[in-house]
C-alpha cells in the first residue's frame, strides 16, 4: 500500500510516522508556509484543566494527552530524544479561593477515571510562586502533576525525521490533487504526478484550497494567534509548570530561561501574517497581570500562527463522503499541540482500516461541508 500524507505538521508528521511503522509506503509532501499552527503555538499537554465543556472534545483531548509518553519512548528508540516534551505539571491559579475550590473539586473528579493526571495539590501563594517564580504575589493555585508542555517544531521535525529514518520519501513543493471522477488518486507536485492508493490532507488552516477542485466547500476558517517569547537571562525556567489562569490566556516554560505567553484569538483576520500593536499588548498586558516578574524579561520574539477552527471546535477526522480514497485530519483549532499526534495516528488507523478505541462519528468530516458542495 502507498499513502502521500499532505502536511507535515503535528498531525501529519504523527500519521506518517505510525504508517510507516506499519510497513506502509509514505510519501510525505509539505510546502514552506508562514503561520504554521504546529510551529507558532504553544505546547500544553493537560486537557483536565480546560474551559472546554464539551465531552467529545474531552474524549480525544485525554486520549492526546495520553498517548504522548508512549510517542515520546517510540522516538527514543528511534533515536529522536530532542521533542521538548517534559512532564512539568500545571498550575491553574486565581485570586478566588471559591474559584479553585471548584477547579480542584472538577479535577479530582476527572482524577478517577484518568490516573495519568498525576497528583493533585492545592498550593497557597507562597507555594504556587516557589513553583513559578515569576508569578504574581496574590495568586494561589491548584497544581496537576501530570501536566506537560512540549515544543511544536521541535516534536514534528523529530517525527518526520524517525518517519523518514522507517522508510518516508519527503517532497517539498506545493501540491494539489489529482481527481478522476470524484476519486482520488495522488497528488501533482511541482510539475510532478504521484499516484497513491490514499491521501491523506493534513494541511490545518490551508486544507479549503485543495479541496475546492473537487467541489467542496470545507468551513475551516484560520484563527490568527501571537504568541510572546521573553527571556529572562539568569533564571532556571528548565522545570516550571504551565499556569493557566481562569482566562483564554496561558504560560509555560522552556529550558533556556524562556518563558512563552499566549495567546490572541483572532477569528476574521484571514491569513494576515503580521504583528499587530494591540495583539502585542494585549498578550503581554494579560501575561505581566499574572506573572508581574516578566517585567524585566526581554522581549525575544513574537510568533503568529493561523489555528484551523472547525464550526463545532472539535476534530475533522477520515474519509469524505462521496469522496474515493481521500481522507483528512484538520479542525485541531486551540487543542493541536494536545490531540495532533493522536490524530494523525486515529486517520492512519483508519486508513488502515484498524480497530479504534473510541467512537468516531462525532468526528466526521463531513459536518463541516456544505450538503452543495459536492457535485
Amino acid at each position: 500500500m502507498k499513502i502521500i500524507v499532505v502536511g507535515a505538521g503535528i498531525a501529519g508528521a504523527s500519521a506518517a510516522y505510525y504508517l510507516v511503522k506499519q510497513g506502509v509506503e509514505v510519501i510525505m509532501v509539505d510546502r514552506p508556509e508562514d503561520g504554521k499552527a504546529t510551529s507558532a503555538g504553544a505546547g500544553i499537554i493537560c486537557p483536565w484543566i480546560s474551559h472546554v465543556e464539551d465531552p467529545d472534545w474531552y474524549a480525544i483531548a485525554k486520549r492526546g494527552a495520553l498517548f504522548y509518553p508512549e510517542l515520546i519512548e517510540q522516538l527514543r528508540q528511534d533515536g529522536e530524544t530532542d521533542t521538548g516534551y517534559k512532564k512539568v505539571g500545571a498550575i491553574s491559579v486565581s485570586k478566588d479561593p471559591s474559584e479553585l475550590d471548584e477547579i480542584e473539586r472538577q479535577v479530582r473528579e476527572k482524577q478517577r477515571e484518568a490516573p495519568e493526571l498525576g497528583e493533585v495539590e492545592r498550593l497557597d501563594h507562597q507555594e504556587a510562586k516557589k513553583r513559578f517564580p515569576a508569578l504574581s504575589d496574590d495568586l494561589a493555585g491548584v497544581y496537576v502533576s501530570g501536566a506537560a508542555r512540549m515544543d511544536g517544531r521541535l516534536l514534528s521535525e523529530s517525527m518526520k525525521r524517525a518517519a523518514i529514518k522507517n522508510g518516508a520519501h519527503f517532497v517539498e513543493g506545493e501540491a494539489s490533487l489529482i481527481i478522476n471522477n470524484q476519486e482520488v488518486t495522488g497528488v501533482h507536485v511541482d510539475g510532478e504526478d504521484i499516484e497513491a492508493d490514499n491521501v491523506l490532507l493534513a494541511t490545518g488552516a490551508w486544507a479549503p484550497e485543495l479541496l475546492k477542485p473537487l467541489g467542496i466547500d470545507l468551513a475551516i476558517e484560520p484563527q490568527r494567534g501571537q504568541i510572546a517569547h521573553i527571556s529572562l537571562p539568569g533564571q532556571d525556567t528548565a522545570d516550571w509548570p504551565v499556569v493557566l489562569p481562569q482566562t483564554s490566556h496561558y504560560m509555560l516554560a522552556f529550558d533556556d530561561s524562556r518563558v512563552v505567553a499566549g495567546a490572541t484569538r483572532e477569528t476574521g483576520a484571514g491569513f494576515d501574517y503580521r504583528l499587530t500593536a494591540g495583539g502585542v499588548q494585549h498578550v503581554l498586558e494579560a501575561a505581566l497581570d499574572v506573572a508581574s516578574g516578566l517585567g524585566e524579561g526581554t522581549l525575544k520574539e513574537v510568533r503568529i500562527g493561523f489555528r484551523p477552527m472547525s464550526p463545532d471546535g472539535l476534530p475533522l477526522i477520515g474519509p469524505i463522503d462521496g469522496v474515493e480514497k481521500l481522507y483528512i485530519a484538520n479542525g485541531l483549532g486551540r487543542s493541536g499541540l494536545t490531540m495532533g499526534p493522536y490524530v494523525g495516528q486515529l486517520a492512519a488507523k483508519q486508513i488502515l482500516q484498524e480497530d479504534i478505541e473510541i467512537d468516531m462519528s462525532r468526528y466526521k468530516p463531513d459536518r463541516a461541508i456544505s450538503k452543495s458542495a459536492i457535485s
